[in-house]
């Protein structure tokens, strides 16, 4: 009877990272995952991370991790052959799924920045806008925050690995303030919070040292963020401190970039400018 030989070893999934126009703090917080960080390295080939290794793998890739806006022609067309070769791809944090910081740039005058920083503004390969991955290519999912959460990020890189949907919490701040037991900072004592329109994530981190949520996790699913915007209105917010709030790390996510729009229609009717 011929011996049945042993199968092949099925080759291990290839894990990839790519930057773009970010600060790096979102890669940063996978390397901070440390000893979970030696569990994932174990399951998978690591094909391209500059952050952590110097070795390269050309060709596709199982999972796509990418950080990072689009602000440049260059980035365009890096996205797109980033997206040919990804079999999923997950975008982290406030600039890959919002644009990030940078997108202020998006409600203002970018030739009037670069004028005001750089001398020579004239050799500056820019676009006009900061805009999210989403924005260029089909994302399987995003992960918010600014920076990301490593919890979240271990389960999201372990659910892609396994065949799975990550399972991340849809709900706001206000959940994760009722479950460590914080008096509410908004109702007690008057300050300003987007806790109740912000997706989870943070462990409601500055609410617990009484200070109102600045909203780095983007918003939460169905944000009724004009409501939010009037109690804060009521409460004595002026309305550019309002604004100043929903922009941002995230200022470019729909549903604060909408009431941000919205805030500021207002406050031109109200000083007569007619657009």
């Amino acid at each position: 009877m011929a011996t049945k030989l042993p199968r092949k070893p099925a080759s291990k999934p290839r894990l990839a990272v790519f930057k773009f126009t970010s600060c790096d703090g979102c890669q940063l917080s996978l390397l901070d995952c440390e000893d979970e960080l030696l569990a994932i390295a174990g399951a998978v080939d690591i094909a391209y991370f500059p952050e952590a290794t110097r070795s390269t793998l050309r060709g596709r890739y199982d999972l796509v991790l990418v950080e990072g806006s689009i602000t440049t022609p260059e980035e365009q067309a890096r996205v797109l052959d980033v997206r040919r070769r990804a079999r999923f791809l997950v975008t982290l944090g406030a600039c890959a799924t919002a644009g990030g910081i940078q997108a202020l740039r998006n409600f203002a005058d970018v030739a009037e920045f670069s004028a005001a920083v750089y001398a020579s503004p004239e050799h500056l390969r820019t676009l006009a806008t900061s805009t999210a991955i989403a924005a260029h290519v089909p994302v399987d999912f995003e992960l918010r925050g600014c920076p990301i959460s490593k919890a979240q990020l271990l389960e999201v890189v372990s659910a892609f690995l396994i065949g799975r949907r990550p399972v991340v919490p849809p709900h706001s701040v206000c959940m994760e303030c009722k479950a460590a037991g914080n008096v509410c900072v908004t109702v007690a004592q008057a300050r300003p919070c987007l806790g109740p329109v912000t997706h989870a994530g943070c462990g409601a981190l500055c609410p617990s040292y009484d200070r109102g949520c600045y909203g780095c996790f983007g918003p939460k699913e169905t944000p009724n963020a004009a409501a939010l915007s009037e109690r804060l209105l009521q409460q004595g917010l002026q309305a550019q401190e309002l604004l100043r709030l929903y922009r941002s790390f995230n200022a470019d996510a729909p549903a604060f970039r909408d009431e941000s729009l919205r805030i500021e229609a207002g406050l031109r009717n109200h000083t007569g400018d007619p657009s």
